[in-house]
This record gives structure tokens, C-alpha cells and sequence, in this order.
């Protein structure tokens, strides 16, 4: 078990710390250390109380008289300044393990930390106190995960375009659409204003890249750049943590879950001391040791307690956060990915086109084909303009209605106002263009008409021309699931209770309509619909106010987490169906 961040839970006074890296190994019962700490306040007689919680239960509570150790060589704390690492045996008597239940060392994510307290004997003030939440090395959060996620839509994309390119009904393109809906339905649902179990947010965080969080890291050129941008127009909201999000997580929620003071200074005078522990190291050689596997790097220690305004509110505050992406952050970093995403795809669609042309001049047995498909390529591009449209509303849309409750940079929100309504203009449009024809022939006709179906016909294609108008309620949840992150993030209870409502909307509209062409389009939409209500409806568990214990809800985060797996792999093979292979193997 490894510290996996560390913060001040109270002003610093007698210790400053700038690493506090421990590593508990169970088989020998021996840990390791890597600390840079100062001590700077002199003639300070102190007590030493060590509180390990570990998922809410009944914490570990210890406390050292630090007079008593070493014939009083440490009272008064001696001025020092500490930096190194060493390996420590440590004595049996303490019996470390039988206080580590068996779950800390094989769930994911575990849910621990431990909070070191210096109280002076005098006066009782608190010299120093520290936190650090522990973890086992496991979790949920995997870059294979992300890139096989990647990998199966990049398997969907290359599907869809030899499709689009045979046939406009094809249903691979509508396919990813639904692929990539997906994903960001798993990634937006760990935004709400909820108290989540860091399972299910390390889950969900896999699926971040599809909500356009792809240049992530405080570090990194392109967040250094929103930075810049957004202080020089009247940005003050602070800039991602260098450390770890965890850090400025409220007390009371994951991986926390306990609304503890900096320290008990009746539990330091009643509960047991241990006397002659020999387990203090007051030397070290710098750097790290040679004994332990893992690197360890100085970080930033911010303080936070039950008044500081540091605290991260929970949601998308803490999970961009968590991928290094400011809170303010959040939009111009779905702003640049989908501004990338534009670019390229016009490239693309650019050379297609050249490459058309020099084809086209080659007299060959295909040139009636290719002077078609010349003619129809203009109409071609729009219909994946529109897609990437499609793809890229639910981030946009999100994270803009996120943006305009900040209050930050001026720039920020200009662009966050241009972005949606381009977007939305342009989905309004088409949408009139449908309506229009609608009214001066009929649905059928949006069927028949090759200028409107490679154009549009990503909205509607799919559905029976009786039911064309179906994309209309997908447009009416993606607004609303913007409304219910954005502007109602101050309620966690309220979004959810709005989030199922819609969900559930959804799903009767499905069952109720059976808007697809074929019967097995109408199954996969009602699977997915029902799993995602399902999914709505496992966050009430999540809910601060219900106060469900740690352990529950980590086992419902587990349930969540994979429901949606499955509902991940079931795209999967639809996508394999539509890719041809199901025609192979018959033939």
C-alpha cells in the first residue's frame, strides 16, 4: 500500500513538507520512505497521533508521546531539515496487518488515507497535520482501456466511411454515432454534483477522451496555453493542481468519506501509547532507494481544511481535475480537440477530393463511377460534416453550459458562445430544411431524394420515413443532459432526478415508436436506453444526502461500471456485424 497524494489539513506551523511518499509492504511488514520535510518552529513538545481510515469504517487511531522516544531526544522537537529514503523493518508488536483488512490490497481504487498530527503538549495547538490517501496500486483508470476504446472507434470510423462511400443507408455510419454517444453518456455521467466512488470515476475517466478531454495534463503545452489565455482575459479561477486532484476533494466524500477535525485533542490523551516503537528514522541518504520499484517526484502540498476555499466541488470540477484540465479549463479543451478534429477531417475530405480528380483523368472501365461519385461528393462531405456535428454537440454543448456558470475568462465564454451556436445553428437548419420538405411533399420523399439523403440523412436515414423525425428527441436530450451538468450542478439530487426523467423519456419514446427500418436496430436502441436508465438510476446511490456508506457505494460503482462494459461490448460487435463479417463467414 502506497501514499498516492498528500495535503496540509492544517496550516503549517512546526512541519513544512515538500514529499511524504510511504510504501507498506504486507508480506515482510516493513515499509518504505521517501520524505523532504523541515522543521522550523523551535521548543516544541509534542505528541505524535496517527489516524488511518480505511472506507469509512472504524479508523485505526494511534498516538506517540514523542518525549518518550529515544531517552526524550525528540522533546523538544529538534530544528531539522530532512530529505531521504530508507527501508524499515517494522517491530512486531505493532501488528500493522491486523488492522489492514484483506479488501485494501485487492479492490481497485482502494478508499484509504492516513493523517499524521503533531499537537504541542501545552497548549494543545496543532503544530502540524498531514494527510495522505493510500492506495494499492489497482484501478479502474487503464491507458489500455482508453486506447482499446479508441481502437474499436477507429474500427467504427473506417467501417463507416467504406460504407458511406457504397451507400448512404448504410448503418455503419450511424453506428459510430451511436458508439461514440455512448461513450460520452459513460464519461458524462460521472459530471453530476454526486459524491462518486473513485472506482466508478476512474472508470468513467476512460471514456474522457471521447468528450474532447484529449490534451490533458497541467503540465502539458496546450493546457499551459489555456492558462495564459484565460489570465490574460480576466480568468482568476486557479489553474489545475501539479499534484493530485484527490487532494482537494471535500472531507467528506470519496475517497475520504469521513468529516474529520485536523485532529482529537481528547482522543490524543485517551487513546493507547505506544511506548518504545523504535520505528522513527531520523537519518536517510537523499534520492530514492535502490529496494523500492517505484519513482516518486516532489509535488506541490496544498493545505486544506474545513474553511478553505480550495475545495474542488465534486463532478466535473474534480474529474477534469483528476486528468490534469483546470475546471476552467474544460471547454477551450473541447473547443481545441474539436477544432482539431475539423481540421483534419477537412483535410481528408480535401485529398479525397484531389485524389478524385486525378482518378477522374485516367480513361479506365470505373470513369461513369467515378464521375458519379465526383458529383455526389460535395453532398458526401456535408453528410460527414454533419457527423462530426453530431459527435461533437454532447461535449460542446456540456461543457459551454459548464463554462457560463464560472464566470472567467471573457474569451472563454465569447468562444464557448460562438462554438454552441454554430453548432446549433447549423443542426437548426438542417432540421428546417427537413421540416420544410416534410411540408411541401411528404416524409417519403426525404427517402427518395439523393440531394437530401447524403446531405441529411445521417439525422433520419435510419428510421422509418413515418418516424423521420426521431433525431428530434436525441437533439432534446443532449440539450437537457447540458442543462441538468451545467446549470443544476449546485443540486446533485436534482440531476439525477432529472437525468432518469430524461432517460426514462427516452426509452418509452423508443418502445413506444420503434422508429428504425429494421427490428434489430429497434432491440439495440432499447437495450441501450434501458441500460443507460439503469445507469441514471444506480446514481441515487451517489447522492451526498442519502449518505450511503463507503463500501455500498463502491459495490454499486462496480455494478455501474460494468453495466456499461457490457454495453461497450455489445457495440462492439454490432460494429463487427455491420463490418462485413457476418457475410463473410456465410460466404
Amino acid at each position: 500500500i502506497v501514499t498516492s497524494s498528500v495535503s496540509y489539513c492544517a496550516p503549517p506551523i512546526a512541519l513544512l513538507v515538500q514529499q511524504f511518499d510511504l510504501t507498506y509492504f504486507a508480506a515482510n511488514s516493513s515499509i518504505f520512505f521517501n520524505i523532504s520535510a523541515s522543521s522550523v518552529d523551535p521548543n516544541i513538545n509534542a505528541t505524535a497521533n496517527l489516524l488511518v481510515n480505511i472506507y469509512g469504517m472504524q479508523p485505526v487511531n494511534i498516538s506517540i508521546d514523542l518525549c518518550d522516544q529515544f531517552g526524550g531526544a525528540l522533546c523538544p522537537l529538534p530544528q531539522y531539515n530532512f530529505d531521504g529514503s530508507e527501508v524499515l523493518q517494522l517491530p512486531s508488536n505493532l501488528d500493522v496487518s491486523s488492522h489492514v483488512p484483506g479488501i485494501a490490497y485487492k479492490i481497485p481504487d482502494l478508499e484509504a488515507f492516513a493523517q499524521l498530527t503533531l499537537v504541542d503538549h501545552e497548549s494543545g495547538e496543532i503544530k502540524a497535520c498531514v494527510q495522505s490517501t493510500l492506495s494499492n496500486g489497482w484501478s479502474t483508470h487503464q491507458q489500455g482501456v482508453v486506447w482499446a476504446t479508441a481502437g474499436v472507434a477507429l474500427l467504427a470510423l473506417i467501417s463507416a466511411i467504406i460504407h458511406s462511400i457504397r451507400t448512404p443507408e448504410a448503418l455503419a455510419p450511424f453506428r459510430l454515432v451511436d458508439l461514440m454517444s455512448l461513450y460520452q453518456v459513460i464519461g458524462s455521467s460521472a459530471l453530476l454534483n454526486l459524491n462518486y466512488p473513485v472506482i466508478y470515476r476512474s472508470f468513467a475517466s476512460n471514456f474522457a477522451w471521447a468528450l474532447g478531454l484529449v490534451a490533458t495534463g497541467a503540465r502539458s503545452s496546450i493546457q499551459q496555453a489555456i492558462n495564459n489565455m484565460r489570465h490574460k482575459t480576466g480568468g482568476s479561477i486557479a489553474d489545475a493542481n501539479s499534484g493530485s486532484a484527490i487532494d482537494l476533494v471535500n472531507r467528506r466524500f470519496s475517497p475520504y468519506n469521513a468529516l474529520l477535525p485536523a485532529v482529537s485533542t481528547e482522543a490524543v490523551g485517551t487513546v493507547r501509547t505506544l511506548r518504545n516503537a523504535g520505528m522513527l528514522f531520523l537519518g536517510g541518504s537523499t534520492g530514492s532507494s535502490p529496494s523500492s520499484p517505484l519513482r516518486y517526484v516532489k509535488r506541490d502540498v496544498a493545505t486544506v481544511t474545513a474553511d478553505s476555499g480550495n475545495i474542488l466541488q465534486a463532478g466535473l470540477p474534480v474529474y477534469v481535475n483528476s486528468l490534469g484540465v483546470g475546471t476552467a479549463n474544460g471547454f477551450m479543451t473541447v473547443f481545441f480537440t474539436v477544432l482539431f478534429a475539423a481540421l483534419i477531417s477537412g483535410a481528408a475530405l480535401g485529398l479525397g477530393y484531389v485524389a478524385l480528380k486525378l482518378l477522374r483523368r485516367k480513361r479506365t472501365s470505373y470513369s461513369q463511377k467515378l464521375e458519379d461519385m465526383e458529383e455526389y461528393y460535395p453532398w458526401f462531405s456535408r453528410g460527414w460534416a454533419l457527423r462530426l456535428v453530431l459527435i461533437s454537440f454532447l461535449p460542446v454543448t456540456v461543457f459551454a453550459f459548464y463554462q457560463w456558470t464560472l464566470k472567467d475568462s471573457w474569451l472563454s465564454v465569447l468562444l464557448s458562445v460562438i462554438t454552441f451556436l454554430s453548432i446549433g445553428s447549423y443542426l437548426a437548419y438542417v432540421t428546417f430544411r427537413l421540416v420544410q420538405m416534410v411540408r411541401r411533399d411528404r416524409p417519403w420523399t426525404l427517402y427518395t431524394h439523393t440531394p437530401y439523403i447524403f446531405p441529411h440523412g445521417p439525422l433520419y436515414i435510419q428510421y422509418r420515413h413515418q418516424r423521420w423525425y426521431f433525431f428530434l428527441f436525441s437533439f432534446g436530450a443532449v440539450f437537457m443532459r447540458g442543462l441538468i451538468i451545467g446549470p443544476a450542478n449546485s443540486n446533485g439530487l436534482a440531476q439525477v432526478v432529472l437525468l432518469l426523467i430524461l432517460e426514462l423519456a427516452l426509452l418509452n419514446a423508443t418502445v413506444f415508436l420503434k422508429p428504425h427500418e429494421t427490428r434489430g436496430g429497434d432491440v439495440l436502441a432499447i437495450t441501450l436506453a434501458v441500460a443507460r436508465v439503469i445507469g441514471s438510476g444506480l446514481l441515487f446511490a451517489f447522492v451526498p444526502k442519502f449518505e450511503v456508506k463507503a463500501i455500498p457505494r463502491v459495490a454499486i460503482g462496480i455494478i455501474a461500471a460494468v453495466l456499461f462494459s457490457i454495453m461497450v461490448i455489445v457495440m462492439f460487435f454490432n460494429i463487427l456485424v455491420n463490418l462485413g463479417l457476418k457475410k463473410a463467414w456465410r460466404q
